[in-house]
Formats: structure tokens, C-alpha cells, sequence
């Protein structure tokens, strides 16, 4: 279980997250949804350790996660910052064989492996031997998520991995974070497409204003009564031939 107790981060005299308690579980894919500056990044980056808050504290099995060294941490938890950044202009295989620095065994079967599973998972074996500075915005996304899926951890972060990506990648990669999370590892994405998260997602973690809202299964959280005074917009869920889908109609302020 992946959890925070009590959790705040102030800056100045704006708090980012106030007072959030919420606890998150291993195998289900779990999304993070609110307005801009609802706190949505900030959550993720404590819960992958990457954040030291300034009360409260991140919980990983029950075991505060600052009392992890930063090596048995990154096996665990595998983090995808918001547009990551590319430091080095190497090969798609590198860049993803990064993944497996936590391990030390990249070059090993294992390793090897691991690299060309997710070289499988994420459509990019066209493109191993490119430079990835030459990569589009979806393929460089999609590139960078499997540097993370190599590294086979526990829990997957990531903050908004749909931006970059077209239509069919969008939905084949929430495909494929379900398929993950049915192996057991434990899914927790920041989402701004309600839609998508709705239909992909098990559970749903609603912030505004850093505090928390809602969490619990996506059909309890994201329901039109509880978006609507969150992001002041009206929604409405409508039948599809595939579903219930939401849809947002207009500004309800």
C-alpha cells in the first residue's frame, strides 16, 4: 500500500496540499484529477519521494518513505516527471536501458530482457537504434515510459504521460497500464483528460484548492455533482455504444 498521512506542502504562504490523507492500492490503476494548481503534481512527486513535505508524511507498506535510501526506493517506485526531460541524445535502447540502473544489471539477460519488454510494450522497436532527440513528442513520451516499465517496479508514477500522445496511444496506453496494473503493480497517473480516466481507471483521487475532495472508485468520484463546483464546469454522463462516458458541457459559473 502506498499512502499519506496528514500530508502538506506550503510555499510562502500558498499551501500546495493541506492536510491530504489517502491511501492507494497495489494493483488498480488510480488517477489524480483536478483543476490547474490543485496540487495534483505535488502529490505525486511526495509519494515517490522526491518531495520532503513539510507535515504529514508518505507511506509506503506502512514504512515512512524518507526512511528508504534513494536506491531501494527507485526499485520500488518508478517515477515519469511531467515532460521529462532529455539529458543525453543517445539511443531509444539507452535511453530505456536506463531504467534498469536501480538493478545494476542492464547489460545481463535480465536486464536485457526487461529493456526489450518494454521496447514490445510501448510500439518501439522501430525505433530502438535512433537517437532520441530525433524521436516526435508521443514517441519521445512513449520512449520515456518505457524507460520507467524497464525498470520493473512495484509502482508506477506518472505525471500527465497521456500530454504528448495521439488518440490511438492515449487509449493504447491506458490499455497497457491496466494490463500492468493486473500483474499486481500499482498505477497512479495524473490525469487532466476526465473522460479517459473514467473509462481506464479503478479509482480516482479528486483534489481542489490541495485539498482533498473525494477518493475512492472512479464511479463514486467522478460523477458530474462532484466536477462540477471542483473545475466550475457542468458535466453530464452520457451512453455510448461502448459505455458511460463523461462529457463536459459548458462554463456553469
Amino acid at each position: 500500500m502506498l499512502a499519506v498521512e496528514r500530508l502538506g506542502v506550503t510555499i510562502g504562504s500558498a499551501a500546495l496540499l493541506d492536510g491530504v490523507d489517502a491511501a492507494i492500492a497495489p494493483g488498480r490503476v488510480t488517477a489524480i484529477v483536478g483543476p490547474n494548481g490543485a496540487g495534483k503534481s505535488t502529490l505525486l512527486a511526495c509519494l515517490a519521494g522526491l518531495r520532503t513535505p513539510d507535515r504529514g508524511q508518505a507511506l509506503l507498506d506502512g514504512q515512512p518513505l524518507a526512511s528508504l535510501g534513494a536506491t531501494a526506493r527507485a526499485r520500488r517506485i518508478g517515477y515519469l516527471p511531467q515532460d521529462a526531460p532529455l539529458h543525453w541524445n543517445i539511443a531509444v535502447r539507452a535511453l530505456i536501458a536506463l531504467g534498469r540502473f536501480p538493478h545494476g544489471d542492464a547489460r545481463s539477460d535480465l536486464g536485457r530482457l526487461a529493456i526489450d519488454r518494454a521496447l514490445t510494450k510501448l510500439d518501439l522497436h522501430p525505433f530502438a537504434d535512433r537517437l532520441a532527440a530525433t524521436l516526435s513528442g508521443g514517441e519521445r513520451a512513449r520512449a520515456m515510459l518505457a524507460r520507467v516499465l524497464a525498470g520493473e517496479p512495484d509502482w508506477i508514477l506518472a505525471d500527465e504521460p497521456l500530454a504528448a500522445l495521439d488518440i490511438a496511444h492515449r487509449y493504447a496506453l491506458m490499455a497497457h497500464l491496466r494490463a500492468v496494473a493486473a500483474r499486481g503493480v500499482g498505477v497512479l497517473l495524473v490525469a487532466h483528460d476526465i473522460a479517459l480516466a473514467a473509462a481506464y481507471a479503478d479509482d480516482a483521487l479528486l483534489l481542489h484548492g490541495g485539498r482533498l475532495v473525494a477518493a475512492g472508485p472512479v464511479t463514486d468520484v467522478l460523477t458530474p455533482d462532484r466536477l462540477g463546483p471542483v473545475f466550475g464546469v457542468a458535466f453530464e454522463q452520457v451512453q455510448t455504444a461502448t459505455g458511460p462516458m463523461l462529457v463536459s458541457l459548458s462554463d456553469s459559473r
